[in-house]
């Protein structure tokens, strides 16, 4: 992970075996765990994460659970609870004193499990080593004329729903933007709607890819 000076006491570890759990939980004894999963309830989750870590020292160690699913198993068998992705937890020399889990890691439970962490001096951002470079490159070619309006809504929905990166909520919220949280289409592509039912859809796609950069 990149760190800036703003963020260099930002302690964010990738815990690929159970040895580097066991570790990290003895580096810092207050700490959390948060498992990503395979889709953007990750993405998501851990948006919502990030927005608390800009002004609260907490070190987290995070598990890409299909890569490392020993570290993933060792886990929930120290601590007894059922495995979820994503999974939020928060340790206490070794112990869990928080848990949520996918759609409820959101900014209503996180804030007052918070307001007890230790504040930052001064606030700063998480970086995460995630690509957005296949969205700008999808988008471009929509905008190029390369992709016709319903095949650039099928591509671009399918990115999303299987996007487990780690983002922060900006990027999230910016990559909602264009058709909202596919899940709640159950899965069927067919009732997003035409492309074009919120306004000029390149037009859009244009604006986004400005504010992505």
């Amino acid at each position: 992970m990149t760190q800036t000076a703003e963020t260099e006491k930002q302690v964010l570890v990738p815990l690929t075996t159970p040895e580097e759990v066991d570790q990290f939980l003895t580096d810092y004894p207050l700490a959390a765990v948060f498992k990503a999963g395979t889709c953007h309830k990750t993405m998501q989750g851990f948006g919502v994460l990030e927005t608390f870590l800009q002004d609260h020292e907490l070190p987290v160690g995070f598990i890409r659970v299909v890569d490392w699913r020993p570290a993933s198993n060792h886990v929930a068998e120290m601590t007894g609870i059922v495995h979820h992705s994503p999974q939020l937890m928060i340790f206490k020399d070794g112990q869990v004193q928080f848990e949520v889990n996918n759609w409820d890691i959101t900014p209503e439970v996180l804030e007052p499990v918070f307001a007890q962490m230790p504040a930052r001096s001064t606030s700063g951002s998480v970086q995460t080593d995630d690509n957005i470079e296949p969205y700008r490159r999808l988008m471009r070619d929509f905008v190029d004329g390369k992709v016709s309006d319903w095949a650039f809504q099928d591509q671009y929905v399918t990115m999303f729903r299987d996007d487990a990166s780690l983002r922060s909520q900006r990027e999230f919220e910016l990559l909602s933007r264009l058709f909202g949280d596919p899940d709640a289409y159950h899965g069927g592509l067919h009732q997003l709607g035409q492309p074009q039912e919120r306004g000029e859809l390149k037009d859009r796609v244009q604006q986004l890819l400005t504010e992505l950069g």
